[in-house]
């Protein structure tokens, strides 16, 4: 047998560095360096030796198998983020800041997949069961038939759902577990990495779904490293601002069904309320039409949403002007602005500007390059757009406006809220019952000249 040797693992992003540095090499992160024995040393020998394994029975791409059956928890938006509902044997990750209600969340869900039927158990690493007992009794959800634990040994935990055979098993969160055949600290990248492995080989030795609770860093990822993501079958991020009401779950992988899917949530003093139309959620504070502020119609996954983009342009007392951003890139907006300039001749130098979503929403795709323009020309020009009209399109750097997916879906969904016309690139297959009337834009150019009535 090999000796083991001594590695240095990045605490961030798991990169294994021979010797200790104050930076890693991998991920740029400043001590985050620390010095761990590995799981395993490996094989003494190159070879693997004269015994044989088994045979693995293969099948061609033609073989029909039936899809994996799935358990509805009866809260659709939580179903909707699965791809559909829980499916048997599979393992979600669930990740978020401190505080933003992923426990709250589980709760619910598990409580809810209790009354459908199913035996649920949750494990809490961080909390007591009288803390689990007080926060289910706040949401009104003493009477489900959830069975609680606290404990960090995963050998005893392991043990439990072994003789338990439950069909949900919680564990919130991750690094608090520690096995005691690996030599480091609970929260380590060693622990961590072992403990999702003997978790989901668990769930899928003995066909119980298992939902992992996870920190993240302050860049907002998942903490520990980027292996987790990977074992398991599922990954959410559960979203939103403190200070807000709204939070959004929001899958990032999914195994079992399509990606980049959301559901909204809004906190209130009895836990987390589904929220069946964001749409409308989003977009309830808005008053009379005032310049910057533009409705931009999205798609989140396979769900049509309508969010307003709010603009500010004004004078800068500084020799570099600000830049501020939320729920946006602001790499994309930087490129934004010099897309005006160079294209449509206007410029933003000297002007401080501040760009916001409203509604605590993230928008990632490069379809609301086009609203973004809109609101930043209308805080610019002081002009308000009209109340009744969406925007949406990407826009090219030589200033052309390309089409975009869904439009039909998404002109769909701004009927349903009332909204008439509509700008949007040429091009889009829009189809003929939505009911709106679109205006087609070309390029940039054309767009600020009819727009706002100049070239």
């Amino acid at each position: 047998m090999a000796k083991p040797i001594t590695q240095f693992i990045c605490s961030a992003c798991g990169a294994t560095h021979k010797k200790w540095s104050g930076r890693c090499e991998a991920c740029g992160e400043w001590n985050c360096i620390a010095e761990e024995a590995p799981l395993s040393a490996g094989p003494g020998k190159a070879a693997l030796g004269a015994a044989k394994g088994r045979r693995i029975g293969l099948s061609d791409l033609r073989t029909q198998e039936t899809p994996p059956p799935r358990r509805t928890s009866g809260m659709a938006e939580f179903d909707r983020v699965l791809g559909g509902g829980l499916v048997p044997a599979s393992a979600t990750l669930v990740g978020g800041d401190p505080g933003i209600g992923k426990s709250t969340l589980l709760l619910q869900a598990a409580a809810s997949f209790a009354r459908a039927g199913a035996k649920v158990i949750y494990v809490s690493g961080e909390e007591a069961t009288a803390q689990v007992r007080m926060r289910a009794q706040r949401l009104g959800l003493a009477d489900s038939a959830v069975m609680l634990a606290a404990e960090t040994n995963l050998r005893d935990i392991l043990t439990t759902l072994e003789a338990e055979a439950p069909d949900l098993a919680i564990i919130d969160s991750i690094q608090t577990m520690w096995l005691d055949t690996v030599e480091a600290a609970p929260g380590s990248v060693s622990q961590v990495r072992a403990s999702a492995h003997e978790l989901t080989t668990f769930a899928k030795r003995r066909g119980v779904s298992v939902m992992l609770v996870g920190h993240v860093t302050k860049e907002g990822q998942i903490a520990g490293p980027r292996v987790v993501e990977h074992m398991v079958d599922t990954v959410l991020y559960f979203e939103g601002e403190r200070g807000h009401q709204f939070r959004i779950l929001r899958s990032v992988k999914n195994r079992f069904g399509p990606a980049d899917e959301i559901g909204v949530f809004e906190m209130t003093g009895a836990g987390l309320a589904e929220v069946a139309n964001p749409s409308a959620l989003f977009l309830s504070d808005r008053d009379a039409p005032a310049p910057g502020a533009v409705v931009f119609a999205g798609m989140e996954g396979t769900r049509p949403v309508l969010v307003e983009i709010q603009a500010l342009v004004a004078p800068s007392t500084l020799s570099q002007p600000r830049r501020a951003v939320v729920g946006w890139d602001g790499g994309r907006l930087s490129m934004i602005l010099a897309v005006l300039e160079a294209r449509a001749g206007i410029s933003f130098a000297g002007l401080d500007v501040y760009l916001n979503i409203a509604g605590g929403l993230r928008i990632s795709e490069p379809a609301a390059d086009l609203a973004v323009a809109a609101a930043l020309l209308s805080a610019r020009e002081d002009t308000a757009l009209p109340r009744d009209g969406v925007v949406f399109g990407e826009l090219s750097l030589s200033g052309a406006l390309r089409p975009v997916s869904q439009a039909e879906n998404r002109l769909k969904e701004a009927a349903k809220l009332g909204f008439s016309t509509a700008i949007a690139p040429a091009g889009c297959k829009f189809g003929a019952a939505s009911g709106v009337t679109v205006q087609e834009m070309a390029d940039l150019p054309k767009f600020v000249g009819e727009v706002f009535g100049a070239g």
